[in-house]
């Protein structure tokens, strides 16, 4: 049911977007190549958000304006790509997943519209705080800080009732570029859920909310068309590579390395962000 859900959202929105592509261009190779590399770490469970922005920063390939529109949009088709591979690896409580997914992609849907019609200096600000966020969750992460968790595999009750509300403003945020896996993992562990569970949680939402975020940015015209299709025929590329392919990489060592990359990119922003006129 779930899967043959997310098949129908699919569909709209590969219409949505493309409906509004008019001649935007064969994409570089190294836009490709972004794509390809993010989006196959991001399977490898590093995410793909944070990097894909820190290359945006060192490649000045999209204006900080249009960053978050461009990295829901171009990453939408691999994510639900993960999705459809992993979602019913780990079970969940059908109700919990089911109104987890709900909030998240409804969160999306407002967020998208509200970061679309933001000035530039609070957009740049946004991505900073997305950046350090995700900072500070892998090196959380390195460090074995997040909550153990418990057994339960579903919530009911004032737990529901919280995770649902927390999960509709990780859906917001998540527009902004912060990756929603640190804290829906977060979430659920204090919860008392088993840690594991956020992962078919944080799929779902991810691949039902990004495509609804996605379509607000298309219809506001406020992400890289060339850019975005770059990112996803890249990352249709890196998602399979990973999940099928890969048996063993340092992976301790690259994220280390790559939440160096998110701090210095982080900062980058920030300076950006203070150094532009206010309106």
């Amino acid at each position: 049911m779930t899967l043959a859900a997310l098949a129908l959202v699919t569909l709209a929105f590969c219409g949505i977007w493309a409906r509004s592509l008019r001649h935007p261009g064969w994409p570089s190779p190294l836009e490709i190549a972004t794509g390809l590399v993010t989006n196959f770490f991001d399977t490898l469970g590093i995410g793909s958000f944070a990097p894909t922005t820190s290359i945006f920063q060192f490649t000045r390939m999209v204006p900080d304006n249009l960053i978050p529109g461009t990295l829901n949009v171009g990453h939408t088709l691999p994510v639900i790509l993960q999705a459809f591979i992993f979602i019913t690896v780990i079970q969940v409580e059908p109700l919990t997943l089911f109104l987890m997914i709900l909030s998240a992609t409804a969160g999306a849907w407002f967020g998208a519209g509200w970061v679309a019609a933001l000035p530039k200096r609070k957009i740049q600000f946004g991505v900073a705080f997305a950046l350090l966020a995700a900072f500070v969750a892998l090196v959380m992460r390195q460090l074995s800080l997040f909550p153990a968790g418990g057994d339960a595999v579903g919530l009911s009750g004032l737990p529901l009732m919280v995770a649902v509300t927390i999960n509709a403003i990780i859906g917001i945020l998540s527009t902004l570029g912060i990756g929603i896996y640190a804290p829906t993992m977060t979430l659920v562990s204090l919860l008392g859920m088993n840690p594991t569970a956020a992962f078919p949680i944080m799929m779902g939402s991810g691949a039902f909310l990004m495509p609804v975020a996605s379509s607000r940015f298309i219809l506001h015209q406020a992400y890289s068309p060339r850019v975005a299709l770059g990112l996803t025929i890249g990352g249709l590329i890196g998602v399979p590579l990973a999940a099928y392919l890969v048996k063993s990489l340092p992976l301790e060592a690259i994220r280390w390395l790559v939440a160096i990359i998110i701090l210095y990119s982080a900062q980058a922003m920030l300076r950006a962000a203070i150094k532009q006129p206010k309106p």
